[in-house]
């Protein structure tokens, strides 16, 4: 669902709302089903607090942008899953970071192989 017309908005939108809430943006990937981002956020602004800004003002600007998503076989108003994984980093930063930027080519290139393979 994260493509095309909906993943330039996500590209506009997700920076523009951490940097009105004082929040760096270090490296963002839209997969088709999910989002990475490695964000440095104030200690002030709790997880939970960030996240529901994200996620509602998100949801709000894409379904008055496509209002035909609100439509059956979709989700009835709701654009995001209730939860989030959250993981801190530290000693591993740039792996991460590697991760979140590559991850998409690798899945690509781990599902091409399996198509070419078969079951094993």
């Amino acid at each position: 669902m994260l493509e095309g017309l909906v993943k330039e908005q996500l590209l506009k939108d997700i920076p523009m709302h951490l940097e009105w809430k004082s929040c760096e943006l270090t490296e963002m990937n839209i997969q088709i089903d999910h989002i990475h981002l490695i964000v440095s956020m104030p200690p002030k602004m709790s997880l939970s607090q960030l996240m529901g800004i994200l996620k509602g003002k998100t949801a709000i600007k894409i379904f008055k942008s496509y209002p035909q998503l609100k439509l059956k076989p979709y989700w009835g108003n709701h654009f995001w899953s209730r939860g989030y994984c959250a993981d801190t980093i530290g000693l591993d930063e740039d792996k991460i970071k590697k991760y979140v930027k590559y991850q998409e080519e690798q899945e690509r290139l781990e599902e091409q192989q399996r198509l070419n393979f078969g079951p094993l």
